[in-house]
């Protein structure tokens, strides 16, 4: 059995040789197969377990095909990253520069798009390809504080040997995920890396702390563009007979009449001026206003009167570790939504029994308690308020004319990994029900 755990205070704490020395072996014993002197931390070990899966070789390099220079311009021109460029600068560029340290910033799929800082670190960071255009995602380049943030969603610190490839042990970097505050789409990752002699614990911290201000100055100037755009279409509102809502281009609701307020409206990506079906209000007819659109509620189809425009198609894709979305087309285009935990796992239950599921067999499939059916019905009203036109109920089940695709991660083990619910843990092979 393994002994104590290892932890950033601890490492800290330590002379920088020994740390280094410990690090060292529980990697070479971990990777080994061996029990190591004390464990590696739970988000590293999950890590190297993950880089085992894939087949990476700890003894390959770094180098990558680093992206064309109108492409790296035109990823940045598009990023919302840019407008918050000045924000993550005077926060940590500054302070990496002083502690010999760099500030990288990449997009959502580890690509780096900036970076600032020492000089000489920069210079060094180039024979470890952590330059622009490098993508640094644990595919590529193995347990590292981009990658993995990336691959979990969450801040990560990585030190010196607790990075997978040994051209890395000499290295210290911590990450942060950087999100649109609007929909918490994943954006980028901030990350500052440096010798592994720079190593200090508090550096994950401030570099969260940056991440989350920019998201902040985001928030702001979304909450503004709203206003702006509450105030031309409320007048155009008072004059519309009927139900209709002014959202802006990402859905969000400026002003409404006839209709029930909602925070926002799911959008299809390639949303347009005309007649447009979306899940949550039917048809509408689509109208441009400055910075968003006008969407008036069409009357429905008369009884049995099958919507031309309705979805019919759903993709459930749940092959990712921590980011598990559901995308919906048909005729009139489509769109995707990033689902949490617990709606993973209902439309993970309702696509393997298309027949449909009473609140209580949610509750058994979900909970493991068929009494808790005010949870069940409490979550599927919030599922159906953005998937009412993919979803019937009494019982709950995809309407039949819908096609349901799942797709699932490789290997098996990985499906909702932290899953409780006996429906999911009971579909997968090994994992205790």
């Amino acid at each position: 059995m393994k002994n104590t755990q290892l932890d950033m205070g601890r490492l800290a704490a330590m002379d920088a040789a020994r740390a280094t020395r410990l690090l060292h072996r529980v990697r070479e014993e971990t990777l080994a197969g061996r029990t190591p002197p004390i464990a590696p931390r739970p988000v590293i070990d999950a890590s190297w377990q993950r880089m085992a899966r894939l087949g990476l070789d700890p003894d390959q390099g770094t180098s990558t095909v680093l992206l064309q220079r109108d492409e790296l311009e035109e990823r940045r021109r598009t990023t919302l990253l840019a407008e918050v460029m000045q924000t993550l600068t005077l926060g940590l560029a500054g302070i990496a520069d002083a502690s010999l340290q760099i500030m990288v910033v990449t997009d959502e799929h580890g690509r780096v798009l900036w970076r600032q800082g020492n000089s000489g670190v920069l210079r060094r960071a180039n024979g470890i390809c952590l330059e622009e255009g490098a993508a640094w995602t644990e595919h590529t380049t193995g347990t590292n504080a981009v990658g993995t943030a990336l691959a979990l969603g969450r801040a990560v610190q990585v030190h010196s040997a607790e990075h997978y490839l040994h051209t890395l042990h000499n290295w210290t970097c911590a990450a942060a995920p950087v999100r649109d505050p609007r929909d918490r789409r994943l954006l980028g990752i901030l990350d500052v890396s440096g010798p592994a002699s720079t190593f200090h614990p508090a550096m994950l911290a401030l570099v969260d702390s940056v991440a989350q201000l920019a998201e902040a100055e985001m928030r702001e100037r979304h909450r503004r563009s709203v206003e702006r755009l509450r105030s031309v279409a409320a007048p155009i509102l008072c004059r519309v007979g009927g139900r209709a809502v002014a959202v802006d281009a990402h859905g969000w609701t400026a002003a409404v009449t006839g209709l029930a307020p909602v925070d926002r409206i799911p959008l299809p990506k390639s949303f347009r001026a005309g007649r447009v079906w979306l899940p949550s209000l039917g048809t509408c007819a689509v109208e441009p206003l400055p910075g968003g659109w006008l969407l008036r509620v069409e009357e429905e189809a008369g009884a049995g009167e099958p919507d031309a425009e309705a979805p019919q198609r759903v993709v459930l894709d749940l092959s990712r570790p921590r980011r598990w979305t559901v995308s919906v087309s048909g005729p009139a285009g489509g769109w995707q939504q990033e689902l949490s935990p617990r709606h993973a796992e209902l439309l993970y239950v309702l696509a393997l029994h298309r027949g449909g599921r009473t609140a209580a067999e949610l509750a058994e499939d979900v909970f493991g308690d068929r009494t808790r059916t005010v949870t069940v019905r409490a979550e599927m009203s919030r599922v159906r308020r953005t998937l009412a036109g993919v979803l019937a109920h009494r019982p709950y089940r995809f309407r039949e004319e819908v096609a349901v695709e799942v797709l699932r991660p490789e290997p098996p083990a990985d499906l909702l990994p932290h899953s409780t619910a006996p429906a999911v843990r009971a579909g997968v092979p090994g994992r205790p029900v």
